[in-house]
């Protein structure tokens, strides 16, 4: 079906140059009116009043069962006689008018038979058990997922339950919010007659659940319709504007659209390329969207080209010739085949333009592909039918756990966190949150899984979306093989591998409410403050993967007041009498030397000395960045050369995520490796990271590469580094 063919509000079909080629006529669903549908019936035979849905069906699958169909519109006509529209049509009109919207979609028979049946249960005396007896487990589930639940019971949480049940159902079967969306879309066509402020509150309904749903099952034909009917409820005044610019440009004595179009298959048909070049008329929302971006509006903004061909290669071959024979627009150009949207989504999108400046949008896909972008989920059939031998036995996979091994990522996300959600408010607001984030990227994992996110998740919400609550536990990431804070924002193709601490105790970091987008995480987060309320002293400082605890604030403390007792090696001239610390100054004996405290050299490192002020040698690192500053200054090079002796006094920084007991197991590590720890400092927390900066005693040099391999390998501890302070601007003193 299309949207632009069956908007109730289009003033008039903007007819392309060449004809459409259809196996058959199209059904215009706004003129079947109630004669058509409650026309006479003789026995022995379909009524009427179905046969139009019969004839849609067939269209699709010329060897479909009618039987159930037969019976099913039987049982809904007996039911729902006597009951009456608001509109004044008999009810039956409703039910009809739904499975000819699925059937013009492709529906297979199953979700049809519910469809006619759907609201039975609701509002007549037919049961669930006398559907299931009838019409089997399948179409009960059906029947049963797109049931409201009695305000009696619910109250005020009627509606956000019922759709907590019905998304629940759709977890299982995606043909029951398939039933759902058709069924809104005929409210939406007769909502006329409602006061205008139902009118505006089923239409905001509308705007925030069902929309972003069919849209996210690829239900374009039902998307772009149920868009335009809430635009005109909405937003009067601007769709009546809208309208009249679509008015205007029908009234155009040249029509660039199909100009354009017939350039198109004369460069195909030269090419021997077989393609149908069709003309696709915005709908009402596409238009305002268009000319609130573009300002004016020109005759080749109104709609877009579509190319269709057989294979995908085809596919190919039609944008090559475009853009070799015609100008393309290259800033334009899309591949949906070769990465589909998350919705099934699949075309070539580009733009070709003219000499006048009229651009023209052209989309290149396969009719397949062009039937799953019309009907999404609806166009896969039946994806739920049971193995042969379970049908031979009677059985069918509505009586069992149904298991849908393509049920889109962000369904299962959302089916995930509604469970945690037990509140009616909490889970209707957080639903309209989740489904305004249209677009999902796809992030992969170390051991080559991936992750469904939706655009502008952080490392907060992979680490939740892949570890559930354990990722309490989570102290940081890294994110395409480099080290990432939490609150990183992903891309789509990002390799995301997220690091855990190993204290089961870990506490998330209040932090991480404020770059949590995904309602998963923020749900889990808030679930265990709010059984575990900060300390009035703590409120706001943030606790676990990015604070001290109080035994590393003490430890902390400790360590600082060591550091201030013992000779800090980290000044700019430290004295190397230090045990272990023989350098030989060449040429120079018996003079002074000092070993740089911003590049702390040890035994083994290649060093360079500097003359300075009594004529001390000073000796940096050769990689040291003081030593170019001080040559470029003039300073006299002095050659110098470590001694025998291998010990060395050396500062090392490691760089960790803060969790508890960190402190003690970093110096444990390094107890264990023979370091004999002079002095120790740890920075406050920044961003969840701690800096720990040791300076230990070494018997032996060598020594050094082990030891900072032991204590990178301690949880949490990311980097660990020889200590590398800043030069100072100016030369040392002469």
């Amino acid at each position: 079906m299309s949207a632009e063919a069956t908007n109730p509000a289009t003033p008039g079909p903007v007819v392309p140059s060449a004809p459409r080629r259809r196996s058959r006529p199209r059904i215009d669903l706004r003129r079947l009116g109630r004669a058509a549908l409650l026309g006479p019936a003789s026995r022995g035979r379909l009524p009427d009043a179905i046969g139009h849905v019969v004839e849609a069906h067939r269209a699709h699958h010329p060897d479909a069962d009618l039987e159930p169909l037969h019976r099913a519109y039987v049982l809904a006509e007996s039911s729902h006689r006597g009951q009456m529209r608001k509109s004044g049509e008999p009810y039956i009109t409703h039910p009809l008018a739904v499975t000819l919207i699925l059937a013009e979609l492709g529906a297979e028979t199953t979700a049809l038979t519910a469809s006619l049946l759907h609201d039975t249960v609701e509002d007549t005396d037919v049961t669930l058990d006398q559907v299931g007896e009838e019409f089997g487990a399948e179409v009960r589930y059906l029947v049963d997922g797109v049931t409201k639940l009695e305000k009696v019971d619910y109250g005020a949480a009627a509606e956000p339950e019922t759709f907590r049940k019905m998304l629940v159902a759709t977890g299982n079967d995606v043909r029951v919010m398939s039933i759902k969306l058709a069924d809104r879309l005929h409210n939406m066509r007769t909502l006329g007659v409602m006061r205008p402020e139902k009118q505006e509150r089923i239409a905001k309904v509308t705007r925030d659940v069902l929309i972003p749903l069919a849209e996210r099952l690829g239900v374009q034909a039902l998307k772009t319709e149920l868009e335009d009917l809430v635009f005109a409820i909405l937003h009067p005044e601007e769709y009546q504007h809208t309208r009249q610019l679509i008015v205007d440009n029908a009234s155009r004595a040249d029509d660039p659209l199909a100009e354009f179009a017939e350039a198109m298959r004369t460069v195909l048909r030269d090419a021997d390329i077989q393609a149908e070049v069709l003309i696709r008329p915005r709908h009402f929302v596409s238009v305002h969207r268009a000319s609130r971006k573009r300002g004016r509006m020109r005759g080749a903004d109104f709609g877009r080209l579509l190319v269709l061909v057989n294979e995908d290669a085809d596919c190919y071959a039609v944008l090559g010739e475009l853009h070799t024979c015609m100008t393309p627009v290259v800033s334009e150009f899309k591949d949906f085949i070769a990465v589909p949207k998350f919705n099934l989504y699949q075309s070539l999108h580009t733009a070709v333009a003219r000499e006048d400046g009229q651009v023209a949008e052209v989309l290149i896909r396969t009719h397949q592909m062009h039937k799953v972008a019309e009907a999404g989920v609806i166009a896969l059939g039946n994806p739920y039918t049971a193995p042969a031998e379970e049908q031979a036995r009677g059985r069918g996979p509505a009586d069992e756990e149904r298991v849908d091994p393509t049920r889109p990522g962000w369904l299962s996300r959302l089916l995930d966190w509604q469970e945690a959600a037990p509140d009616p408010d909490t889970f209707w607001s957080t639903l309209r949150e989740d489904l305004a984030q249209d677009r999902e990227i796809t992030v992969f994992r170390p051991d080559g899984g991936t992750l469904g996110l939706p655009d502008g998740a952080t490392c907060v919400d992979a680490a939740y979306a892949q570890y559930g609550e354990d990722a309490h536990a989570c102290i940081g990431a890294r994110v395409n093989g480099r080290l990432a804070t939490l609150s990183t924002v992903l891309r789509d193709g990002d390799t995301v591998q997220l690091l855990m601490g190993q204290d089961p105790a870990s506490e998330p970091s209040r932090e991480w409410l404020e770059h949590a987008h995904t309602p998963a995480a923020r749900i889990a987060i808030q679930r265990w403050l709010a059984t575990h309320p900060a300390p009035a002293e703590h409120e706001g400082a943030g606790r676990g993967g990015g604070a001290e605890t109080a035994e590393d604030s003490g430890a902390a403390k400790v360590a600082e007041a060591t550091a201030r007792s013992a000779a800090d090696p980290t000044t700019p001239d430290a004295p190397a009498s230090r045990p272990g610390a023989a350098i030989t100054v060449v040429d120079r004996p018996g003079a002074g030397v000092r070993l740089a405290g911003c590049c702390t050299p040890v035994p083994l490192d290649e060093v360079t000395g500097f003359a300075v002020r009594g004529g001390v040698v000073t000796v940096h690192r050769t990689e040291c960045s003081a030593v170019a500053r001080m040559a470029d200054a003039g300073r006299e090079e002095v050659a110098v050369s470590w001694g025998d002796t291998t010990g060395c006094r050396v500062t090392l920084v490691a760089e960790s995520f803060g969790r508890p007991h960190l402190l003690a197991d970093l110096t444990e590590a390094m107890a264990l490796e023979g370091a004999e720890i002079v002095s120790a400092t740890v920075e406050p927390p920044s961003q969840q990271r701690v800096r720990h900066t040791y300076t230990v005693q070494l018997p032996d040099a060598g020594h050094l590469p082990t030891l900072m391999r032991a204590m990178r390998n301690v949880p949490g501890v990311y980097d660990v580094g020889r200590a590398q302070h800043h030069a100072p601007a100016s030369p040392e003193p002469a």
